[in-house]
């Protein structure tokens, strides 16, 4: 495995004005070795497509707190897709009821949801299971 850094954005879409828990996850990203880049808050999902796209992220991890997941979300894995970025895991963390995250999961618009109470440990090992599955494929 290549000793080059896993490198996550993390971005809060959308008019959630809430950042403190992405700051929370995103300092425990960084904590467990992996180069974080945090695009703050009111981002457009173009904004972030493009962020990702100009950083050459391996995942992007949306903070979403407003309800609004169900638009935001499918809409930023449409334009990571637009922009050859299928390979790049989508993270969803933030208030999603259960039904939501199935849809979520089972539509492609998401690689998996995180929500309040899930540990910091459980975020970054998922994360690097995938990265390590991806490379050894």
């Amino acid at each position: 495995m290549s000793s080059r850094k896993i490198r996550v954005l993390v971005a809060k879409p959308g008019l959630d004005g809430h950042d403190r828990g992405v700051k929370v996850v995103a300092r425990g990203l960084r904590d467990a070795g992996m180069e974080v880049i945090y695009t703050g808050l009111h981002q457009t999902p173009q904004q972030v497509a493009e962020t990702a796209l100009q950083e050459d992220v391996d995942v992007v991890g949306l903070s979403i707190l407003s309800g609004a997941h169900m638009t935001l979300a499918p809409r930023i894995k449409e334009l990571l897709c637009e922009n050859g970025m299928e390979d790049v895991l989508l993270l969803v963390g933030g208030i999603i009821p259960e039904g939501d995250r199935e849809k979520l999961l089972s539509a492609g618009h998401a690689d998996q949801v995180f929500t309040p109470g899930d540990p910091l440990d459980k975020i970054t090992a998922y994360i690097f299971n995938q990265f390590q599955e991806s490379t050894s494929s």
